[in-house]
């Protein structure tokens, strides 16, 4: 439907790429600037505050969340233990959950443990993953 314009409003302006690394609206970034420019020397839509590619990361992998599906046995401690390597080895420090609870990991839509869940999204299941592999998933969900 957007292909023929029904997806749009009228008068709604697209977003393009700011100053600040965002996505803000034309109209905005101009009216900022214009707000700034006595108060700073390089002003820009977000009034001056330009955000680091480390807090940009930090932000990002805040909002990761780990979770290892299985009932305790060996298969599933082995998939926890090659996700917290994983973990290690990208520098990220959060803790994983390990859900034991049938009708929750039934609720993932999982049959067959271990599984791993990045972000709410069952990314493996059945098998046993290197710390590698791990590596690889916990990389592509950054993106």
């Amino acid at each position: 439907m957007a292909l023929f314009g029904f997806g749009k409003k009228k008068n709604e302006e697209e977003l393009i790429q700011c100053g600040c690394g965002g996505m803000c609206k034309p109209s905005e970034i101009a009216a900022k600037k214009d707000a700034n420019a006595d108060n700073t020397k390089n002003a820009d839509c977000c009034y001056g505050v330009k955000e680091t590619m480390a807090e940009s990361e930090k932000a990002k992998i805040g909002s990761l969340s780990v979770k290892v599906l299985g009932s305790g046995c060996a298969k599933c401690n082995q998939l926890e233990v090659a996700t917290l390597e994983a973990l290690k080895e990208l520098d990220i420090d959060i803790t994983i959950d390990h859900v034991t609870d049938y009708t929750q990991i039934a609720a993932y839509g999982v049959m067959t443990t271990p599984a791993l869940v990045v972000n709410g999204k069952v990314v493996s299941y059945g098998k046993v993953l290197k710390k590698d592999e791990v590596v690889k998933i916990l990389q592509k969900s950054f993106r």
